[in-house]
């Protein structure tokens, strides 16, 4: 897979991404999405998003610090979204943990359709029916193998279902395994929200979504092992973790990628 070249795409093209997304990290996922050479806008307010999406290349909802009406407000952005045919990418952060989140995030693929999933281990084997727990937002345990329970909810839904962890899985007709990456980026809050907006930057530019996603999570794993090389703790991490995305290119992606397709 020619990953640089997907990189490129969004630095050329500077695709406005469109997040409707959670309060605490929505600062983190705008410069993120900006080191990586897209364009983030924030527009939470139900009278806009659906302007706002109209202009936008790709959608992406995070449930974090979800309401009932901000839910609302993104099935309003997703219908749109759909009827303008850009990628919508669903981060169900904390499903599982309480009824309300995982009965909303089911609302929203209910009522639009959702093209990449996202989660850990939990919330993804969550909406697939496994037997799974989720504390807060962390993933606590899941029955099953992992690959089949992503490939199992991506056939269901017709999307392309991204794991997080330790290695990444994304699932669709293909299945890639994502090795990148440092322990580093759990040190920071923010990190797999942070992963759904470089997705989004990514599908906004291929329209391959597991392709998409599975270059990402490389891409984001690349500068966060080249980022521990010189952190002394995470606040030191967390701004050379910017610099180390805007300064990615052709040679380090090419030697550093750990991505393998199942």
């Amino acid at each position: 897979m020619e990953i640089y070249e997907i990189l490129s795409r969004i630095k050329h093209a500077k695709p406005l991404v469109h997040h409707i997304t959670n309060w605490v990290t929505i600062y983190d996922c705008a410069n993120m999405t900006r080191a990586f050479g897209a364009l983030p806008v924030m527009a939470h307010a139900k009278e806009e998003v659906k302007e706002m999406t109209g202009i936008a290349s790709a959608l992406v909802l995070n449930i974090g610090t979800l309401t009932v009406d901000l839910i609302d407000t993104m099935i309003i952005a997703a219908k749109k979204a759909n009827e303008k045919g850009i990628p919508i990418v669903l981060d169900a952060v904390g499903v599982g943990a309480t009824k309300l989140r995982t009965d909303k995030v089911l609302e929203i693929m209910d009522n639009a359709k959702v093209d990449i999933i996202k989660g850990n281990s939990s919330e993804i084997g969550i909406l697939a029916g496994a037997k799974a727990e989720t504390k807060g937002v962390e993933a606590m345990s899941v029955e099953g193998n992992l690959i089949e329970i992503a490939k199992k909810l991506a056939k269901e839904r017709d999307a392309t279902v991204v794991i997080t962890g330790k290695e990444d899985i994304i699932a669709n007709k293909e299945v890639y395994i994502c090795k990148n990456g440092h322990d580093m980026m759990g040190s920071i809050v923010g990190t797999g929200c942070m992963a759904a907006s470089v997705i989004g930057a990514f599908a906004a530019v291929e329209k391959d979504y597991a392709k998409a996603a599975a270059a990402a999570l490389c891409c984001y794993g690349i500068a966060g092992e080249l980022a521990a090389k010189n952190s002394k703790g995470p606040g030191s991490y967390k701004e050379n973790f910017y610099d180390e995305v805007f300064n990615l290119d052709e040679q380090k992606i090419n030697s550093m990628q750990k991505l393998e397709r199942i």
